[in-house]
């Protein structure tokens, strides 16, 4: 995709519902944050193909190792915000849930653009893309938009059940 937002849907539709298991906020990031190969290359005119090696399934995993762990250590500074947002559960997640939300997400991302671009290499060293199939184009675009629908309704449903329990709580509801 051309354009990361439409990899938003898929990472809202699939890591709010999952977030007591994987660390949505690192899901959320891997999913985007691969288009920085793409963005780079078209900012700074660089010689580089635009969806180069972190296109691939390889490096995408390897990557999204890393980011998984770096948003662990990275946890203690941003989790009163991702608590306020609803992203995380009040128990705290193991290291594996940010691990497996960091590769996990890179690959859905990688997975999602191969059918669409011919220059992706997604199973590099082979220098061949087997899942282009432009005629995906539409089928693929309309679930990310599905997708990302149905994470803001989901993610509108949390913020609405926090409310109405946060009135209950201070017995709002109760009839004098």
């Amino acid at each position: 995709m051309p354009f990361t937002p439409f990899h938003l849907g898929p990472a809202l539709a699939l890591g709010l519902p999952l977030r007591r298991y994987i660390h949505a906020p690192t899901f959320i990031l891997a999913n985007i944050i691969i288009d920085i190969e793409p963005y780079l290359v078209i900012t700074l005119k660089l010689n580089y193909p635009l969806h180069g090696y972190l296109h691939t399934f390889l490096l995408a995993f390897i990557f999204g190792l890393v980011l998984g762990y770096v948003m662990y250590l990275l946890e203690k500074v941003f989790n009163p915000l991702y608590r306020v947002l609803l992203l995380v559960p009040k128990e705290p997640l193991g290291i594996n849930s940010f691990i497996i939300a960091g590769f996990s997400g890179t690959l859905l991302h990688v997975l999602l653009d191969s059918p669409l671009y011919r220059d992706i290499r997604p199973l590099y060293p082979i220098d061949v893309n087997p899942l282009y199939n432009p005629n995906l184009t539409m089928t693929i675009y309309g679930i990310c938009i599905f997708m990302g629908l149905f994470g803001i309704l989901y993610y509108i449903y949390l913020l609405l059940f926090k409310v109405i329990k946060s009135l209950k709580k201070a017995n709002i509801f109760r009839i004098i």
